[in-house]
């Protein structure tokens, strides 16, 4: 049996406020065309297969094609919820799905049931373990002090190996893959993943899954290998720019009579690369080292001694998928903490620095202005100390001096 495993698709994110539904349908494609090049029998997806847990109508849209796709390209599909996914949401229809080859495994109570699916070497059972937050589901895993995720994640798996146990009791050599979206140690995030932990410990061992012949993982979004046998797939985009070296791609498993026989990476094509870019807005509008950003999603550092007015507009005459701009006079202090910078200066020479940063050295009108302002202020303050306040009345010395 042949087993696609791909994770985290987050339909319906956005990057920078872009939207990527145009990139993650290109995506899915990319995927479906590969199922039918590697001749897939499953595709498994454990988890945040959309971005939030009520997704727009178009990125339902999205998803929808996409699992169409794939399934039409001759692949059964068995898939699990995530942390951003609404389980109840994810999983409506799921009985009438499974008809269809579509199999939402989204419920607590059914991780010891699997979705078995034949070859001409027996069964392999896939079960699905949803994202596990201690706090709502060690009552329903009948674990009710549980507090950690190596708790919940190890009561599921002890119902993934009692029924594998029967199942292999009863008839012989079953295989098995599990589906889990979870942060299992020796995991490295990317900085594009939300933080699972509420109050407790999000990691859990790998060892949690002992027995299984494959564990397909979700929630870490590059692809990675704990040991032969649990993988993460990562997402099949990138979703933060420290995910600009990252290579996208998918693993194909290949199941023999005796379980595990082979794991090969499959690199997923680009559907649009990602640049960090550094100069002056001049620098980043005309030298040629930076030709290749053109079509990239592009986040650019400014180095003018001035802060440029309106650069992102500028930028993308050249860049069209420019998202992220931020500003790095070389006039900065960089490496002193705001308390070392302001020790030892006047409110005036902090005001003057806070422009100075913030755009270019003010004039010596500006800084008039400046001490205006500032002198206004003061003369606030010293009103409101001799006039005191509605709920402590007026000074005692004053007081003192009326009655």
């Amino acid at each position: 049996m042949r087993i696609l495993h791909t994770s985290d698709w987050h339909i319906g994110r956005t990057f920078h406020g872009v939207d990527l539904l145009a990139d993650q349908a290109a995506a899915l494609t990319a995927i479906a065309d590969l199922v039918a090049a590697q001749r897939i029998d499953v595709v498994v997806v454990p988890g945040d297969i959309y971005d939030r847990a009520v997704p727009s109508a178009d990125a339902v849209l999205v998803c929808n094609r996409g699992l169409e796709a794939i399934r039409s390209a001759g692949a059964v599909i068995v898939a699990t919820a995530g942390n951003h996914d609404s389980p109840a949401r994810l999983g409506a229809g799921a009985a009438f799905a499974s008809a269809g080859g579509l199999h939402l495994m989204t419920r607590v109570a059914d991780v010891g049931s699997p979705v078995v699916v034949d070859d001409e070497f027996g069964s392999v059972a896939f079960y699905g373990i949803p994202y596990l937050e201690p706090e709502t589901t060690r009552i329903e895993l009948e674990i009710p002090s549980a507090r950690t995720h190596e708790e919940v994640l190890t009561a599921a798996m002890d119902r993934v190996t009692t029924d594998l146990g029967e199942r292999r009791a009863a008839g012989g050599r079953v295989r098995s893959v599990v589906l889990a979206h979870a942060f299992v140690v020796g995991g490295e995030a990317t900085g594009s993943e939300r933080s699972i932990s509420v109050g407790g410990v999000e990691t859990a061992p790998a060892a949690a899954f002992d027995g299984a012949d494959y564990v397909a993982l979700g929630h870490l979004h590059s692809p990675q290998t704990l040991t032969e046998r649990v993988r993460y797939s990562g997402s099949p985009l990138p979703y933060s720019f420290g995910e600009r070296s990252h290579r996208k791609a998918v693993w194909v498993v290949e199941l023999d009579a005796d379980g595990l026989h082979s794991v090969e990476r499959v690199d997923l094509p680009v559907v649009r690369g990602l640049s960090r870019i550094e100069g002056t807005v001049d620098e980043l509008l005309h030298e040629e080292r930076f030709d290749e950003a053109e079509t990239h999603y592009v986040s650019a550092v400014l180095t003018d001694a001035v802060r440029p007015v309106d650069a992102m507009r500028s930028l993308r005459t050249r860049f069209p998928h420019a998202v992220h701009l931020e500003w790095n006079s070389p006039s900065n202090e960089s490496g002193l903490r705001y308390r070392d910078r302001v020790r030892g200066r006047s409110d005036s020479e902090i005001m003057a620095s806070f422009v100075t940063d913030m755009r270019s050295v003010p004039t010596p009108s500006e800084t008039l202005l400046l001490e205006r302002a500032l002198a206004a202020v003061q003369r606030d303050d010293v009103a409101a100390d001799i006039a005191g306040t509605p709920e402590t009345g007026a000074p005692d010395d004053l007081l003192g001096r009326t009655a």
